[in-house]
């Protein structure tokens, strides 16, 4: 080999350090699929995935939560519990309170909100690490949710016919189709008139072939998602939800000067309060969008289940959150991740547990296999970033 030549594992490395977007996701889903379907031939069909769609999306909200506060270099460990908490508030005020489906929603949603401004100011006021702040948090919310539900037995059913159709209803399926054409061409577009933006403003612009890709990619994914869905049921509500809540953090975070705050802290925070962020209030923002996000999670796994219990968010239902996000590409060390991202890192593990389920795994493999492809992904991240462990053998 030639003093020129790099060696196999020079490219190797050097191949690992690079950012390589979300490719190694995407990647990772389509072997999963592969995989699993080579197994099972139900993996894939319209059924599996349409089920699999309703189970993903607590977990995605979640993730998208989580995946904000990690951006940020911080961490919430209460996102299960807060979403298990809010959950039994509305249904006691939903159930025996009477009050109206709107109201009792609305009631969760702004309890959660107010537990991070809470756990957040709490952060900044007293700079105490968000690892314990929340880890208290996580305590507390769990406690308040079990005096809450003790007195019912533990579990409380949910009957009112609003909160159970969003987790059980479904687009008339023209307006289903209507909706995948509006965004493929939506996205087509997106891309074709970034470009010529781009290159109006006099920057060079990517190779025609990736915005090719990405036009494929925008028009083929929610035509084939749309055909799938459409043999069984059609587009569920909870889609519409998830995509919704997805589109709007997506334009935060990537097109807004906020977003590019967030972004900005979580790179270097000295930085960013010398540039003029108000990086406290920042924190205290992100905290209560995160909690609003765990209680809209936790309103739609009470209506997924027709009931809340003192189980609601419990188990790993808040590492699997965390996880996702890692998985999907964002950094533990905050400053670098993606809401996109953050969604396909949920649709891995629930894809792996679903197809583990189908081959009549147990819940602990289920749980040791999403441990693994955690532990590989924040590897890569730490490759990718040439960082070494704080502590250990160097």
């Amino acid at each position: 080999m030639s003093a020129t030549t790099p060696a196999p594992r020079s490219r190797v490395a050097s191949l690992l350090r690079r950012d390589l977007g979300l490719w190694p996701v995407i990647i990772g889903l389509v072997i999963i699929a592969v995989g699993f379907q080579l197994a099972n031939d139900a993996f894939l069909s319209s059924r599996n995935l349409s089920n699999m769609i309703l189970q993903t999306a607590v977990l995605a909200i979640l993730t998208l939560g989580v995946m904000l506060v990690l951006l940020l270099g911080e961490i919430d460990l209460s996102i299960g519990a807060v979403s298990g908490l809010t959950a039994a508030l509305m249904g006691v005020l939903s159930a025996l309170a009477g009050w109206p489906a709107w109201a009792a929603i609305l009631a969760a949603v702004a309890l959660g909100a107010i537990i991070g401004l809470i756990q957040g100011g709490w952060i900044v006021a007293f700079r105490a690490p968000s690892f314990i702040v929340t880890l208290a948090g996580m305590l507390v919310w769990q406690g308040l949710q079990l005096l809450i539900l003790t007195p019912q037995s533990g579990q409380l059913r949910i009957t009112d016919p609003f909160i159970t159709g969003i987790a059980s209803s479904y687009l008339p399926r023209p307006a289903g189709w209507a909706l995948a054409i509006v965004i493929a061409l939506g996205a087509a577009g997106w891309v074709v008139l970034r470009r010529v933006l781009t290159s109006r403003s006099g920057y060079e612009t990517d190779p025609i072939a990736r915005d090719v890709i990405r036009i494929v990619l925008g028009v083929g994914v929610p035509i084939g998602v749309m055909v799938i869905l459409d043999g069984y049921f059609g587009v569920p509500y909870l889609l519409l939800i998830v995509l919704a809540i997805t589109g709007i953090l997506a334009v935060v975070t990537g097109s807004t000067i906020f977003g590019r705050h967030i972004y900005a802290v979580g790179g270097n925070i000295e930085a960013a309060r010398r540039t003029g962020i108000r990086v406290s209030s920042l924190r205290v923002v992100i905290f209560m969008i995160v909690a609003g996000l765990a209680a809209i999670a936790g309103v739609l796994s009470a209506a997924r289940g027709y009931s809340v219990s003192v189980n609601t968010g419990g188990g790993n239902t808040a590492l699997n959150a965390i996880a996702a996000a890692v998985i999907g590409g964002t950094s533990l060390f905050g400053g670098r991740g993606t809401i996109i991202g953050a969604l396909l890192g949920a649709l891995v593990i629930s894809s792996v547990q679903n197809g583990l389920a189908l081959l009549g795994q147990p819940a602990a493999t289920q749980v040791i296999t999403t441990g693994l492809i955690l532990l590989a992904a924040v590897t890569l991240d730490m490759v990718a970033r040439g960082r070494r462990p704080f502590g250990g053998l160097r």
